[in-house]
């Protein structure tokens, strides 16, 4: 079983409170020792207050809160850091994937036009694999199962299909969009951006 030190359950914020990383404890309390970053200490009544180490030090442990044992007890881990001097939101373009390819064409099978379930659909390359084509944002697309392997090793246009629209490299977007509370750490709610699964 992994340690929580060793997990990502720390939401990192640049000093402008945008959220832009997540991190492990190991790594949060590295950073503020070092005083490149404070821990918000989050309060019930939803006031956050930005805590140096050696006020992170002190802070008592809640039941509610994740901790980890040190020689002189339990110390609270955050779960949130501000950093102190970083200031920009990394841009990205999101991994190839499955999801991905999903979400650039929302949901939607790329010949039919059809709403599909995640179940329902699978990437087809639009010019096959056997014939050149390769794996990547320009030749795949998301296509019902059905229709994919109907289509089988041929081109659209050879298996009668048309597509919706051209597949394209999707948008490169600030980092923050692709963070998600996979853990549901209540706190971090306050800083990421809503969408849906």
């Amino acid at each position: 079983m992994d340690s929580v030190l060793e997990k990502n359950v720390v939401l990192v914020l640049n000093r402008n409170w945008q959220a832009v990383n997540t991190t492990t404890p190991a790594h949060a309390f590295c950073q503020m020792a070092a005083g490149n970053a404070q821990g918000l200490d989050i309060l019930e009544d939803v006031q956050m207050v930005p805590r140096t180490w050696e006020e992170w030090l002190a802070l008592p442990v809640r039941d509610c809160d994740m901790h980890v044992g040190v020689v002189r007890g339990a110390l609270r881990v955050p779960t949130v850091i501000l950093t102190t001097h970083y200031s920009k939101v990394p841009l990205r373009r999101p991994k190839f994937s499955y999801r991905a390819i999903r979400e650039r064409d929302g949901g939607r099978c790329q010949y039919t036009g059809r709403l599909l379930r995640p179940d329902e659909g699978n990437i087809d390359h639009v010019v096959p694999v056997s014939r050149g084509g390769k794996t990547s944002w320009h030749n795949c697309v998301l296509s019902c199962k059905r229709v994919n392997n109907r289509k089988a090793n041929r081109t659209p246009a050879e298996a009668g299909l048309d597509l919706l629209k051209e597949p394209d490299a999707p948008r490169v977007l600030p980092s923050t969009f692709f963070l998600r509370n996979i853990h549901g750490i209540p706190d971090w709610d306050h800083f990421l951006v809503s969408v849906e699964a």
